[in-house]
């Protein structure tokens, strides 16, 4: 029977040849051994299969070089954003430790789990913690919130311009020849008041002020089913007693993220509701949901590769003592058109 034990450095010795010590210096890449010596022990490593215990040599020297992330399985753009900060640490020195908020594991579980593997810095993505609790967090360790505005002093925040990227929206449906335009909330989401606002802006900013329509909605493809069913439930109202009804449904919608997004697709789709043919649909994120082909979302892009490099870097400076100019980076959106939306001659 194969022996599945892990190879020590004991091991790696004896077969060797060489003391344990030896082996040690060759393992640190240090001086003190011999050309000889270094191959015959990196040899009998890799027979072996032998791997160094970095994790414990730096734990031992006070150091764990451990950047913990807090993210939720339930957000597809989550898993871009963790995607983004491996790739963004890959040549830092430093390694992620990941901890997921569930139905059933709450967030201050998910930091609790990283303090005790002696992270040095977090990195909290769409945090739903207060204020008050980040800033109790921040005073024991860095922090960076990712994907969320918080306006206090002691926490580093890494974030899109959220009331810039629903403005994007409107602004291109309204170009489309889009007037009503209806917007789907995602309630107290982060990200969720600066979208509404950008959406109440932009759509001021036309001159459509008395068109501005929020559907409550959330994060979820079920919150975006129930918006898109109350938008279909919508009856037809009489202007005068000489004029004929006039349809409330919108021809265009603004939802909060892509994951409600695709529930409000799904009605629309059921119904019979074309789209673009009969309503426009944008979503936010620019998550992997969006871009699947039989989703093919236009959507409101967040720059995840800045993002997530930004995250990194700050959280490392703070660990290093680095000085930080800026405490808030907001990063411009951009929006990416594909084949639910369409011009309103269309509808």
């Amino acid at each position: 029977m194969r022996d599945e034990r892990r190879a020590t450095l004991t091991d790696v010795a004896n077969r060797a040849g060489v003391s344990k010590s030896l082996v040690s210096l060759v393992m640190r890449d240090e001086a003190g051994a011999s050309a000889e010596t270094r191959r015959r022990v990196l040899e009998a490593a890799g027979e072996l299969g032998y791997q160094p215990d970095s994790r414990a040599r730096l734990l031992r020297s006070g150091r764990s070089r451990l950047l913990g992330v807090v993210f939720g399985i339930q957000h597809p753009f989550h898993a871009d954003l963790v995607t983004g900060l491996y790739t963004a640490a890959r040549e830092t020195g430093y390694e992620l430790a990941l901890s997921a908020v569930t139905a059933e594991r709450d967030e201050s579980e998910a930091i609790t789990g990283l303090l005790q593997d002696r992270c040095e810095a977090l990195i909290l993505l769409g945090p739903q913690s207060t204020v008050a609790d980040l800033t109790r967090l921040a005073a024991r360790l860095p922090v960076v919130v990712l994907a969320r505005a918080v306006r206090q002093a002691d926490i580093d925040v890494i974030r899109s311009a959220d009331a810039e990227g629903l403005s994007l929206a409107v602004d291109y449906l309204v170009g489309m020849g889009h007037r009503s335009i209806a917007h789907i909330d995602g309630g107290r989401a982060p990200g969720a008041a600066d979208r509404r606002r950008g959406y109440r802006q932009a759509m001021r900013g036309h001159g459509l002020g008395d068109q501005v329509r929020i559907v409550p909605g959330g994060l979820t493809e079920s919150d975006g089913a129930a918006a898109a069913r109350t938008l279909l439930d919508a009856r037809p109202t009489t202007v005068s007693a000489t004029r004929n009804p006039v349809d409330t449904r919108p021809t265009a919608v603004t939802v909060f993220n892509d994951r409600c997004a695709t529930g409000v697709l799904d009605v629309f789709a059921r119904a019979g509701v074309g789209v673009p043919e009969a309503v426009s649909v944008i979503g936010y994120d620019d998550s992997t949901l969006a871009r699947l082909a039989h989703v093919d979302l236009t959507t409101v892009a967040q720059d995840v590769v800045t993002m997530t490099h930004s995250a990194v870097a700050r959280a490392i400076d703070r660990v290093e003592g680095a000085a930080v100019d800026h405490r808030e980076l907001v990063i411009p959106p951009r929006l990416v058109v594909r084949g639910t939306t369409g011009p309103v001659e269309a509808n």
